[in-house]
C-alpha cells in the first residue's frame, strides 16, 4: 500500500465526544465527512479514557442537546435489553447501571462505544462518514489563513493519509492541529493583566497545566491478584506534594477540592448498599466519601444474583492525578515518557491498595482487587488513553473568562448572555492540581452559554474548535471541559461547517452578522440544540 490522498467536505480530527457530534451533525446536513481516531475505541473521555459522564443536576430534563440525550438513552437501552437487571432496576426511569455518585449515568465504557458506533453506522454505510482508525495528525498545509490539508500517520504501521477539506474541525483532546496549522493558541494559565480574572496570576504561566490521569477499573473478589511491583513504586509511594500538605499522595487522604482541607476518604468494596437509593447530584453531595462508590460503573445489586462477582469500580481519584509535568508542545518521545510515568502512578496506586492500604477491620491491603483489562479494552488493564483535562486553546474571537461565569463575580445576574450562543452547559469551575504547583480551584459557576465566537480562531478562517480547545481560559476550561459541553461544542462546529458549505457563507460572517447568525441558530434549535437556560436553574 502507498500514501493515500482523500478529498472531503469536512475533516474532523479526533473521534472523541466532540468529534463524533461534529461528524453526525455535518453528515446529517448532507456534508461528506472524514473522521479520524488514534485509539482503538471512539468516544474519547467517555470510552478510551474511561471517565463516566460528569453532568449537571438537570441533565434528565434539559440542558443538553437532543443528540447527546439520544446517546444517554441508547446506553440505558443496551442495559435494559441485554443485561439481567432486577425488575426494580429495569423499571427505574433514570437507570444508573453503576449507581455511582459522580453521575446519573455511570456505565461500562464498552457499552458507550457500541452506542456511538451505532449512531455513526447509517452515515458510514451511506458513505457520508469515513472513519480513519488508529491515526494521528502529524502535518498540515495552509494557504494564507486557510487550512488546505492534514496528514495523518498510522500508529500501527500503515501508510500515511493526507486529507484535503473545505473545513477542518480540531476535535483532538489536546488541540493537536493548532501548532500544525500555525493557528494561534495559548496554553496554561493566562495572566490577570490579560484576562482580568480574580483567580489568575500576575504573570502568564504557559507551562502550568491541569493534571492528567490514567484511569482503570477493578473488582474485588476472593483470591490473590496483586500485580508485579511497579518500577516507579518507590518514588510514587513516598511522593508528598504541597497540595497534600506534606502527606503522601498514595493514601486515602486527599484535599477536599472545595475547602482544600485534607479529608480522609473511606474505601469499602462491595458494600451491599441499595443502589436504587443513590442520588447522584453533586449540587447536594460531592459523592466521594466512599471511593468505591464514587465512580462505580457496575452495581451488582442491580443485576440478577451471581451475574457479577462484585461491583466494578472505576478509579479516577486525586491520588492518580499526574502533575509532575505537562505534555503540551514537547517532543513526542517526552510526551510518551510522561504519560508512561502517569501510568506508573496509576499502577502504583493499585499496588498500594493491594498491599499496604489500611482497611476498616484494622488489616492492610486488598489483594482481591483485580484489574479488568477486558472492561478497559487494553492489555494492561489501564485506560487506552490518558484523560487530558486541559488542551491547547485557540486565540478566539470570543474568550470566556472567570468574570463571565463565576458566581462570586456574577452573583444572581447569571452568566454572561451571548447573542451568538450555540448551546448551554453547567459545571463548577473545577481545576485539579496543576504542573505549576497549584492546588484545586473549585468554586461555583452559574449556568452558562457557549458563544460561537469561542469556536472561531481570530485569524484562521476554515478551522473550527470542536473539543476543549475552544476560547476559554485556564480557569473557565474547568467548567467547559465536561462531557455534555464537549458534545455540544462539536455538534455546533459540525452544523456550522455544513451550514457554510450549503450557503457559501464563512464562519466569521455567520458569527458577526445578526441575520446570518439567526439563520444558523434556527438550524441548531431545529436539531434539538438548546441555546438558553430556562428560568430557575441555580449555581452549585
Amino acid at each position: 500500500m502507498t500514501h493515500q490522498d482523500l478529498q472531503t467536505d469536512v475533516l474532523v480530527v479526533g473521534a472523541g465526544l466532540g468529534g463524533i457530534a461534529a461528524a453526525l451533525a455535518a453528515a446529517d446536513r448532507g456534508a461528506r465527512v472524514v473522521l479520524t481516531e488514534e485509539h482503538p475505541w471512539i468516544g474519547g473521555q467517555l470510552t478510551s479514557q474511561a471517565v463516566p459522564p460528569d453532568e449537571h443536576p438537570w441533565v434528565e430534563q434539559f440542558g443538553v442537546t437532543a443528540r447527546y440525550r439520544a446517546l444517554r438513552d441508547g446506553i440505558r437501552d443496551v442495559y435494559r435489553r441485554r443485561y439481567p437487571l432486577t425488575a426494580a432496576a429495569r423499571a427505574w426511569p433514570e437507570l444508573n447501571p453503576g449507581a455511582g455518585w459522580v453521575s446519573k449515568l455511570c456505565h461500562e465504557p464498552r457499552v458507550a462505544v457500541g452506542v456511538l458506533e451505532e449512531m455513526l453506522a447509517p452515515y458510514r454505510s451511506a458513505g457520508r462518514i469515513q472513519l480513519l482508525e488508529r491515526v494521528r495528525p502529524t502535518a498540515a498545509t495552509t494557504d494564507g489563513d486557510r487550512v488546505t490539508s492534514v496528514t495523518l500517520t498510522s500508529v500501527v504501521g500503515r501508510p500515511d493519509t493526507t486529507v484535503s477539506a473545505a473545513y477542518t474541525i480540531d476535535a483532538t483532546e489536546t488541540g493537536e492541529l493548532l501548532p500544525l496549522t500555525g493557528t494561534e493558541y495559548v496554553t496554561g494559565f493566562e495572566s490577570a493583566l490579560l484576562t482580568g480574572e480574580p483567580s489568575a496570576p500576575d504573570e502568564a504561566q504557559p507551562d502550568n497545566v491541569q493534571a492528567l490521569s490514567v484511569c482503570f477499573a477493578v473488582e474485588h473478589v476472593d483470591g490473590e491478584y496483586t500485580i508485579d511491583r511497579p518500577d516507579r513504586y518507590d518514588f510514587w509511594r513516598s511522593y508528598a506534594p504541597a497540595a497534600w500538605g506534606g502527606e503522601r499522595m498514595l493514601s486515602w487522604t486527599a484535599p477536599n477540592p472545595r475547602t482544600l482541607a485534607l479529608d480522609e476518604r473511606s474505601f469499602t468494596p462491595n458494600p451491599g448498599d441499595d443502589p436504587l437509593a443513590v442520588d447522584a447530584d453533586q449540587s447536594k453531595n460531592a459523592g466521594d466519601g466512599n471511593l468505591w462508590l464514587f465512580r462505580r460503573i457496575a452495581a451488582r445489586e442491580l443485576h440478577a444474583p451471581g451475574f457479577y462477582a462484585g461491583d466494578l469500580c472505576l478509579v479516577n481519584w486525586p491520588s492518580i492525578d499526574y502533575f509532575l509535568d505537562h505534555v503540551l508542545d514537547v517532543p513526542r518521545e517526552v510526551e510518551e515518557a510522561r504519560i508512561a510515568d502517569a501510568r506508573q502512578l496509576s499502577l502504583s496506586m493499585l499496588y498500594w491498595m493491594q498491599t499496604e492500604a489500611p482497611r476498616a477491620d484494622g488489616g492492610t491491603g486488598f489483594p482481591g482487587l483485580r484489574l479488568r483489562p477486558d472492561v478497559m479494552g487494553s492489555a494492561d488493564g489501564l485506560a487506552q488513553a490518558a484523560y487530558h483535562r486541559e488542551s491547547r486553546r485557540i486565540r478566539a474571537v470570543t474568550t470566556v473568562t472567570e468574570n463571565d461565569v463565576s458566581y462570586a463575580v456574577r452573583g444572581d445576574r447569571g452568566a454572561t448572555r451571548y447573542e451568538d450562543s450555540v448551546g448551554v452547559g453547567m459545571y463548577r469551575i473545577d481545576l485539579h492540581p496543576s504542573t505549576g504547583g497549584d492546588t484545586y480551584i473549585d468554586v461555583p459557576s452559574t449556568p452558562f452559554e457557549i458563544p460561537l465566537g469561542a469556536l472561531l480562531p481570530q485569524r484562521t478562517t476554515n478551522l473550527l474548535a470542536g473539543n476543549k480547545n475552544i476560547g476559554t481560559t485556564h480557569i473557565t476550561n474547568g467548567c467547559y471541559r465536561l462531557h455534555p459541553v464537549e458534545w455540544n461544542v462539536g455538534e455546533a462546529a459540525g452544523h456550522l461547517a455544513a451550514h457554510c458549505l450549503a450557503t457559501g457563507r464563512t464562519p466569521h460572517a455567520v458569527q458577526a452578522k445578526p441575520d446570518l447568525l439567526a439563520d444558523y441558530q434556527a438550524e441548531l434549535v431545529a436539531a434539538g440544540v438548546e441555546l438558553r437556560w430556562p428560568d430557575g436553574v441555580y449555581p452549585y
